[in-house]
């Protein structure tokens, strides 16, 4: 049996504004855009290529109102959704291009004690999302 991720939500307060930082400034193709009932889904990826997806939705995107305040509490206080990219070869351009969009640094480029060097920002939502890229590693003889 072969089993991989398909897609994961992250809950943003504002798919619309999100989408600028998860497309422009990350670079996600939009694969999917859904409207229905007054909320929205976009799905973001690499167009072409088979992997993993995220799909930004609003607090209340198919849930009860007393749930979708409760989540929404949640992303205000930046404590609900943690994701993390991986760039192959250019962590430094990524990390420049993305603070450009005036995007809240938490974390620049830094060499992590367990292998990766990585960095951090906040998305629109107050979201943390963390940009790795792998060091090469020692091939086993």
């Amino acid at each position: 049996m072969t089993i991989s991720l398909q897609y994961s939500h992250i809950t943003v307060t504002n798919p619309e504004e999100s989408l600028a930082f998860y497309r422009d400034a990350l670079g996600l193709d939009v694969l999917n855009d859904v409207e229905s009932g007054g909320h929205h889904w976009i799905t973001l990826g690499v167009a072409g290529r088979e992997g993993t997806e995220i799909v930004l939705s609003d607090p209340y995107a198919g849930r009860s109102q007393s749930d979708g305040d409760a989540i929404q509490e949640l992303v205000a206080k930046g404590v609900l959704t943690n994701v993390v990219f991986r760039t192959e070869d250019d962590l430094d351009g990524v990390f420049e291009r993305v603070r450009a969009t005036g995007a809240e640094v938490l974390q620049e480029p830094k060499d992590q004690p367990w292998g990766p060097r990585d960095c951090a920002f906040r998305d629109p939502s107050g979201n943390m999302v963390r940009i790795l890229q792998s060091t090469a590693q020692p091939q086993n003889a």
